[in-house]
């Protein structure tokens, strides 16, 4: 039987983790960030409530303000993954780390963007910046219009990632509808974009907005079909167009 994802993040693992901070961290407790992991059950956990528990304890291990943790987190991340894969393989690790920021980094916009843009180059960032997006939505959704033309591929589409409305395992947030000028612009600046994964974002992002407003979907593909189309905008203009498709003819 194939290992499930939630069973890498064991003790094992943890004490990979620790050993990684303690490089950069030495007065790291070691002994009672696996302490604090026993006694939360962390092999008897479901995935996010294991990353919940891994990131408060960690929290609770290294006492500083939130700023000075990011700088030990940042000296920990290594080298940026090359090409567009890897994130779930070679990054893996970084799980937690993310979740520390997406749990405690609500109030500290800049800090915790920053960090979310370097995190999403060597694992992904949209997790982190849920909780900004939803606090501060007209702040997030300009900054992902900045983001969506970054010469990094990995940084455009978390660009895009970050305003699904309907992203897994996230809440949903549905900020995007009242910004949605800019929303419209950074979608269409990433509409040709030849990165596969970008190309799979937008078209996933396009087909949560007919789930929600339909019009406003209309709006953007008819605004698309008035330009001549690249074969990657054609791509996302099918691939978004699933759900419609699906009610129109349930039998296909």
């Amino acid at each position: 039987m194939a290992k499930k994802v939630k069973d890498y993040y064991d003790f094992e693992y943890a004490g990979f983790l620790a050993e990684k901070i303690n490089s950069e961290y030495p007065t790291f407790d070691s002994d009672r960030f696996i302490s604090l992991l026993r006694e939360g059950g962390l092999e008897k956990l479901e995935f996010n409530d294991r990353q919940r528990l891994l990131a408060c304890a960690l929290k609770d291990c290294i006492p500083l303000p939130y700023a000075e943790t990011l700088e030990i987190f940042e000296k920990i991340l290594g080298p940026e993954l090359k090409g567009s894969l890897g994130m779930f393989s070679e990054g893996f690790w970084l799980w937690p780390i993310g979740k520390y920021v997406e749990i405690f980094g609500a109030d500290s916009f800049d800090k915790s963007a920053a960090f979310s843009k370097e995190l999403t180059k060597r694992f992904t960032g949209e997790f982190c910046m849920r909780p900004l997006l939803a606090a501060y939505p007209e702040k997030t959704i300009a900054l992902m219009l900045t983001w969506s033309t970054d010469e990094n591929k990995r940084v455009r589409r978390l660009a895009s990632e970050c305003l699904r409305i309907r992203l897994p395992w996230a809440k949903k947030c549905a900020a995007v509808l009242d910004y949605f000028d800019i929303y419209f612009q950074v979608l269409s600046n990433l509409r040709n974009d030849p990165d596969k994964t970008i190309q799979k974002s937008v078209a996933n992002n396009l087909n949560d907005l007919y789930r929600e407003a339909p019009e406003k979907f209309e709006y953007i593909l008819e605004s698309w079909r008035q330009e001549a189309q690249s074969e990657a905008c054609e791509w996302i203009i099918r691939h978004a167009s699933r759900t419609k498709r699906k009610e129109i003819n349930p039998q296909k």
